[in-house]
């Protein structure tokens, strides 16, 4: 016998977990006020230009890799195409930034991420595995990079 999980829990389930992720710090498994955007908000356009570790890419990059994955994501299920990606493009190309820039990509993100909120509410139907491991690996590849930032921006205020 077959038990199904019914789209609106799955999608409020996504949503509150977005929602930590992003914006709003509910205790689920972050700290109050470390969810993205209150740690963006924290980071200086100088800060966001280092290197961290001297070999590793700046926090800017780490920003515009997450909203890059978001809008691929988002893309590729709404299009049904999975086109190869250079992922590494980003890492290799962005360094420092600007103060304005460094709002530009702040702003790209939640862009990206509203877009990603609209695709769930689009979303009736689940089709397979894949569309609700994509979903799934939304939160988790985006929680790595929130950590990665915030343990290089411990590592950049000390």
């Amino acid at each position: 016998m077959s038990a199904q999980i019914q789209t609106e829990h799955f999608a409020n389930a996504l949503y509150t977990l977005l929602d930590e992720t992003f914006d709003n710090v509910q205790g689920i498994y972050l700290d109050k006020g470390t969810s993205m955007f209150e740690t963006l908000a924290t980071i200086s356009a100088a800060e966001a230009s280092i290197p961290v570790g001297g070999q590793c890419a700046t926090l800017a990059a780490q920003v515009k890799h997450v909203a890059f994955y978001l809008d691929v994501l988002e893309k590729n299920v709404r299009t049904q195409q999975y086109e190869r990606q250079d992922w590494g493009k980003i890492w290799r190309e962005t360094s420092a930034v600007t103060a304005e820039e460094w709002e530009e990509l702040k702003t790209e993100l939640r862009e990206s991420y509203n877009r990603i909120k609209t695709l769930i509410s689009d979303t009736a139907v689940w089709p397979s595995e894949r569309h609700i491991g994509g979903a799934i690996a939304t939160i988790v590849h985006t929680a790595y990079h929130l950590g990665e930032i915030r343990q290089a921006l411990c590592t950049l205020k000390q």
